[in-house]
């Protein structure tokens, strides 16, 4: 397996791009991920959860611990999310 930095994970890279320039990389995107997970769709959404939770989560306790002064009071609150 090799190993491959994805020039375009930054957002605001991607949002300047043409939008069919982001949907072919999107789509590279998705078939390596599926790839890494051997061919196994469901692993690789799985997968993509997972790690979506965990930086969901890790956005959560960098905004409860920056100082409010250092935010200027313009953090907001990320919306609630319901458990089911």
């Amino acid at each position: 397996m090799t190993e491959r930095a994805s020039p375009d994970v930054n957002a605001s890279e991607r949002s300047t791009r043409p939008e069919a320039d982001t949907a072919a990389l999107l789509k590279v995107e998705v078939e390596e991920a599926i790839a890494t997970c051997g061919g196994d769709v469901c692993a690789a959404l799985r997968a993509t959860l997972v790690a979506n939770a965990y930086l969901e989560a890790e956005v959560e306790r960098l905004t409860e611990a920056i100082s409010t002064g250092f935010g200027r009071g313009q953090m907001r609150r990320p919306p609630q999310r319901v458990k089911i």
